[in-house]
């Protein structure tokens, strides 16, 4: 475990993007993602009667529905894992780094 400031300045960015994404909707998680040429992708969890998907999973899907065919990163914020959303991630691009961020502390995922 480690905290935000071992993080590069391109991780810590889609640390803001996931917080931003949660907060947008007051929701306890958020994720982000960076594709292979840099484009960064942010959501909060998706839970809807007929549509539920987790933070990351929804991250990646929009990554993956804009044409990224690579992810370099990836960040869950406010959970432990998200093994769904990590499942789905590493399907794109089995080699990425992904963190889980709580607070300031940061682990490693992936």
């Amino acid at each position: 475990m480690s905290d935000l400031t071992d993080l590069d300045a391109e991780d810590a960015k889609l640390v803001t993007l996931a917080r931003g994404a949660a907060g947008r909707v007051q929701q306890a998680t958020g994720a982000a993602v960076r594709d292979g040429i840099g484009r960064t992708y942010a959501s909060a969890a998706v839970d809807l009667p007929s549509l539920k998907l987790t933070a990351l999973q929804a991250a990646v899907a929009q990554a993956f529905a804009a044409g990224a065919d690579r992810l370099e990163a990836a960040v869950v914020f406010g959970a432990e894992s998200d093994e769904d959303g990590l499942k789905a991630a590493t399907e794109i691009s089995a080699d990425l780094a992904a963190y889980a961020v709580i607070r300031k502390e940061v682990t490693r995922l992936a």
